[in-house]
């Protein structure tokens, strides 16, 4: 998947620097960690944007669910059902660390639950399960689910795994995963480079980069630090999939109402296709933990 830079809106096929190290790195960093939670708390994020040097690609990527059947609905109808994570909603769970200890928190637990039932790797749902308890609270009125973040993960990378890739227990998948050059090709829009080749390696045009296929320009909008390590990395599952939430919550968009939801999913990806396959993808994992024993 891919955005255009002047609306933000993705569509089908797929900086600040870092602080420098030495003397007072370290106080830096805490400083940075301070200021990524209070921007959380006020409903903003402060982060430092990392990219990881990936080299471009010259193959051309296809979208990884071309297979995934869309799902026979009329867009804006209805929503896919909610399956909340970690016992639900009322026990006002906290996000947890990005890699706990297993059963040493209820998220942890769900996620080895949720894995079994979906098939969907138990990294990336801590990932999915963390970003919908963070946008709780940072904007309660969205109510994005994790099954949704999950239907986008799994159209956009596989959830970390395109290519493959294996995405290990730090969030990163083992390759960088970066999309088609947006050279006007056709079938592919034209997009300027707008990060000289800092997070998609190619210093001509732009690239979607990341588990949940960001264009720089829109990564810099949206980043988010969802592992709390004071760095938005759109390589990063964690940082990746909260700044998906982010984009799919903008205006206080209300994503548990079948209008917002639809608006929300095609604004990531302009296609009803898409967004049926989506659909369907989130109703089939919410389902399968609901029913899960």
């Amino acid at each position: 998947m891919r955005t255009t830079p002047e609306n933000d809106e993705l569509v089908a096929d797929p900086a600040t620097p870092t602080p420098p190290r030495g003397v007072g790195a370290a106080v830096l960093g805490r400083l940075l960690i301070v200021l990524a939670v209070l921007g959380l708390a006020g409903g903003g994020i402060w982060l430092v944007t990392k990219a990881s040097a990936p080299v471009a690609s010259p193959t051309t990527m296809e979208i990884p669910a071309l297979q995934v059947k869309a799902a026979d609905v009329k867009p804006g109808t209805v929503v896919p059902v909610n399956a909340t994570p970690a016992g639900g909603a009322a026990q006002q769970t906290a996000p947890q660390q990005a890699q706990p200890k297993p059963g040493k928190d209820p998220l942890a637990a769900w996620t080895e639950r949720a894995a079994q039932a979906t098939g969907i790797p138990a990294r990336a749902l801590l990932a999915y399960g963390n970003a919908e308890l963070a946008m709780r609270q940072m904007q309660p009125n969205c109510k994005i689910s994790w099954a949704t973040l999950a239907g986008i993960g799994r159209i956009e990378s596989n959830h970390g795994q395109y290519g493959g890739a294996v995405l290990g227990q730090d969030g990163r998948p083992s390759k960088p995963i970066i999309g088609v050059p947006l050279d006007g090709s056709p079938g592919v829009k034209a997009i300027g480079d707008t990060d000289g080749g800092q997070f998609d390696g190619d210093a001509a045009v732009d690239r979607a980069v990341g588990p949940m296929q960001f264009i720089p320009s829109t990564w810099r909008r949206y980043a988010a630090d969802g592992n709390r390590d004071g760095v938005g990395d759109p390589q990063q599952i964690d940082d990746a999939t909260l700044a998906a939430a982010r984009y799919l919550c903008v205006n206080n968009r209300d994503m548990s109402a079948a209008s917002g939801w639809w608006a929300g999913i095609l604004s990531y990806n302009n296609s009803t296709e898409y967004a049926q396959k989506v659909f369907g993808l989130a109703d089939d994992y919410a389902k399968a933990v609901q029913t899960a024993k």
